[in-house]
């Protein structure tokens, strides 16, 4: 067995096809290799690891090189894609082999968080991953949006095509990654694709010259759906306005599907909207990120409760040996774990998967007892929760 990392062009013929076999109808169409070089110029800068036997590619894997914010700070994140083997060689461990090497290989070029959408959660728990919540899909008739057309918002509305508005999208996305816990978005590269394709409108919110509210969305037919992408609001207003957009379409379409991050509350938008709130999670299909710690230097000066414990980390590639994280300055520090008094500081037994969950704030220290990622004693739990409050991430890329 080999592992090599492909050139640009060889992605044509030995990652792209094993990928079309594992999420692609099949067998393919004959023109479907052609199509594979359109998606040359938006994989240019991912790293993509295969392995090679007996001359044939058997699996593969790429690491998109991404940006995410993980409390406030923006950091470099691999997101993991393309995780495809051949039929007649999975289960032989060509996944763990690709995924150490790679991973190996982001972490060392200072990729201090990893994300991806998995095929299977149990297992990349294995490789200390832990699920972030899924987006929302929320179902409603633009009939019920009516009272929104009395409003009198501030801003002013603009719609265009996406491929024309795309800097305005791709400013106000970098704006929601500074501001948004767990927000990531694409490399240039990579993003340019929405605006190459064109095939989205682009509704903004625009108040005092800048974006307060976008989102992107197309019609499937005359009374039919609008199909809205990612709904991203500002402030309460941006909402307002992104959605009395929608309720001039109510002699066009039937419904309005739109997708939403886990902290949002259509119930509550108005009186009297019937809606339809979904976050499906399947497998294989429809699966809920997973994300992980790449690097301790990831924690350290994240804005932080004032709690101190020492976390042993253990049964982990990356991650490991014993520290203390202290938070009484309000930023969180991570020092050697000799740094306290022996017996003065509550300890808690982590893995990756434990110590990703509360850095995410995913879960709160006892779940993570619960859920087998730590052995985590009631001291520590609590010193743990003030360092670690819960917070909901928002992953919105989806690769």
């Amino acid at each position: 067995m080999i592992i090599r990392r492909l050139t640009a062009e060889e992605r044509l013929t030995h990652s792209f096809p094993l990928q079309a076999y594992a999420f692609e109808p099949s067998p393919m169409g004959p023109g479907r290799v052609e199509q594979f070089r359109e998606y040359l110029p938006y994989n240019a800068g991912n790293r993509t690891l295969v392995v090679e036997e007996e001359g044939g590619t058997t699996a593969a894997v790429s690491a998109v090189p991404m940006r995410q914010n993980l409390r406030g700070r923006v950091l470099p994140m691999a997101g993991v894609a393309g995780v495809a083997t051949h039929p007649l060689a999975r289960r032989r461990g060509h996944v763990r082999a690709l995924l150490h090497q790679l991973l190996d290989e982001m972490r060392a070029e200072e990729h201090s968080l990893t994300a991806l959408y998995p095929f299977r959660a149990s297992f990349y728990e294995r490789f200390g991953y832990v699920g972030l919540p899924a987006r929302r899909t929320a179902v409603f008739s633009p009939a019920d949006l009516a009272p929104l057309l009395r409003a009198e918002l501030p801003g002013e509305v603009v719609w265009e095509r996406i491929g024309a508005g795309y800097p305005a999208w791709r400013a106000f996305t970098e704006r929601c990654l500074r501001e948004r816990h767990g927000f990531a978005v694409f490399p240039d590269f990579r993003a340019v694709g929405l605006r190459d394709r064109d095939d989205r409108w682009l509704l903004t919110v625009v108040r005092d010259g800048e974006t307060a509210g976008a989102v992107t969305y197309r019609i499937d037919d005359h009374g039919g759906e609008l199909i809205a992408d990612d709904l991203l609001a500002g402030d309460p207003y941006a909402r307002a306005s992104l959605l009395q957009f929608f309720a001039r379409h109510v002699d066009q379409v039937d419904r309005v599907r739109v997708q939403l991050p886990a902290d949002e509350l259509p119930e509550l938008w108005l009186t009297d909207l019937a809606v339809h709130v979904e976050a499906r999670v399947s497998r294989p299909g429809s699966p809920a990120p997973m994300a992980r710690l790449l690097s301790l230097d990831a924690l350290a000066g994240l804005p932080a409760g004032t709690g101190r414990v020492t976390v042993e980390l253990v049964g982990d590639r990356w991650l490991a040996g014993t520290h203390l994280l202290d938070g009484a300055t309000g930023r969180l520090e991570v020092l050697p774990g000799d740094a306290a008094a022996v017996g003065t500081v509550p300890t808690a037994t982590l893995t990756a998967a434990g110590l990703s969950a509360l850095a995410y704030g995913v879960l709160d220290s006892a779940e993570v007892a619960i859920r087998g990622l730590g052995v985590v004693p009631v001291d520590a739990a609590t010193e743990l929760r003030r360092i670690f409050p819960r917070q909901l991430p928002y992953l919105f890329a989806d690769f």
